[in-house]
């Protein structure tokens, strides 16, 4: 069995959509608000990590103030568009965010707040960071522009392991860093890990978990390693030259991650995620829950009303597109089958699971008509089980190690007439 928890939600974000099904019985919903979140991509990092497939580019010598400008516009253009009401979430994600000088993060962040300026008042704006990319002067813009919680890609608390997967950091940076955000003001914070690793061991992992929870944070993403196409990782695995953990040690790896979790007072409240009470992201559940989002920045995807869209992906390009108008690599209307389709996915990646009340408001159809087959499968074997509010279904504690397949069950099996 192999184990995926990854999501790229905080690179590109999901395909989540909020659509009116606009077929059969029942009512389904019409109407839709601007998006109460907003995803902005930064795609600049400071080198190119051997797993990675994120749309990100290497600092050195890119036009970054035009690519800033260049976002701006699109954000004048897309609000002109779309209005925005009150903002609850903002992420911005990469690449790495942090790389900006000051100077272009006081520039970035003060776009951002002209252009969408209703916050809710209790917002939460994240942006991603890399331990030793975050001085003090930097986190301290952050905080003034309006930031608020922080997630840092640590992945590893062994040198040898970051080394072995393209990191630049430290251990050390990661203490520093961590210390001068909680200097700016900034306690909100999150660190990554992975797991699956070349070389790496369970042992290892274990010791990573138990460095991480001594910084006694209120959020922790782990994501196992998943070999991407057009990366140095695929290349290497063609070659038979990546020595990864067995099956067995990768399971044991996710096992002893969600026990040591628990232990220490974390819910899971995602595949990948643990928070303390009241300190989920706020901003991926916009994602899980199947509702709209603002989607901005070369690469970037977004869903507006009935309408996906995907951003030009390369900088250069991206900013000749968005001085021409919207910098739009492709926009289509998202079919009822595909957002169902969706929401069955993306809702069960919650440890809580799916309503199906919501999946009936959004829709004008209930959910078990149109997923029979499947959903009567995963209960019988056991994969899903109902909420205890009757209200909907979740994955049971064998559901979530075989997450793919539950999720893979929901596709395909619907055909609405128009």
């Amino acid at each position: 069995m192999k184990i995926h928890t990854e999501t790229g939600l905080s690179n590109q974000g999901l395909a989540g959509q909020q659509v009116d099904a606009g077929t059969g019985t029942g009512k389904a919903r019409s109407s839709f608000g601007s998006p109460k979140a907003v995803y902005i991509h930064i795609p600049f990092c400071t080198n190119k990590c051997f797993y990675c497939d994120f749309n990100s580019y290497v600092l050195k010598d890119q036009p970054v103030m035009d690519y800033l400008r260049a976002l701006d516009r699109e954000m004048a253009l897309t609000v002109q568009q779309t209005p925005p009401q009150q903002i609850d979430t903002i992420f911005v994600g990469g690449g790495t965010p942090t790389v900006l000088t000051p100077d272009e993060m006081e520039f970035f962040l003060a776009s951002v707040r002209k252009h969408f300026p209703n916050w809710a008042p209790d917002i939460e704006f994240t942006m991603e960071a890399n331990p030793g990319t975050t001085d003090l002067d930097k986190l301290a813009v952050m905080k003034a522009g309006g930031v608020n919680r922080v997630s840092f890609g640590v992945q590893s608390f062994q040198n040898t392991l970051l080394s072995g997967i393209g990191r630049i950091h430290n251990t050390d940076d990661v203490y520093r860093s961590l210390e001068n955000a909680h200097k700016a003001g900034l306690h909100n914070l999150s660190i990554d890990l992975m797991f699956g690793l070349p070389n790496q061991t369970v042992e290892m992992l274990n010791e990573s978990i138990t460095k991480a929870l001594e910084l006694d944070l209120p959020h922790y993403s782990v994501y196992s390693l998943k070999v991407e196409e057009n990366t140095l990782f695929h290349t290497m695995y063609q070659k038979n030259q990546l020595p990864l953990p067995n099956e067995e040690d990768e399971l044991q790896m996710y096992l002893l991650l969600m026990s040591r979790m628990k232990e220490a007072g974390y819910k899971q409240y995602e595949i990948s995620n643990f928070a303390k009470p009241g300190f989920e992201s706020r901003h991926n559940m916009t994602y899980w829950r199947n509702e709209d989002y603002y989607g901005l920045g070369a690469g970037a995807h977004g869903y507006v009303g009935r309408q996906r869209h995907v951003n030009i992906k390369g900088v250069n390009p991206y900013n000749e597109g968005a001085a021409a108008g919207l910098p739009r690599l492709e926009q289509f209307t998202v079919s009822a089958e595909e957002a169902m389709e969706d929401f069955a996915m993306v809702g069960l990646r919650m440890l809580d699971g799916l309503q199906t009340s919501r999946f009936e408001d959004q829709f004008g159809r209930k959910f078990e008509d149109m997923f029979q087959a499947p959903l009567e499968r995963l209960l019988k074997q056991g994969l899903l089980v109902n909420r205890s509010d009757g209200d909907g279904y979740k994955l049971s504690e064998q559901g979530v190690l075989y997450g793919n397949d539950v999720f893979g069950a929901f596709i395909g099996h619907l055909t609405l007439g128009d």
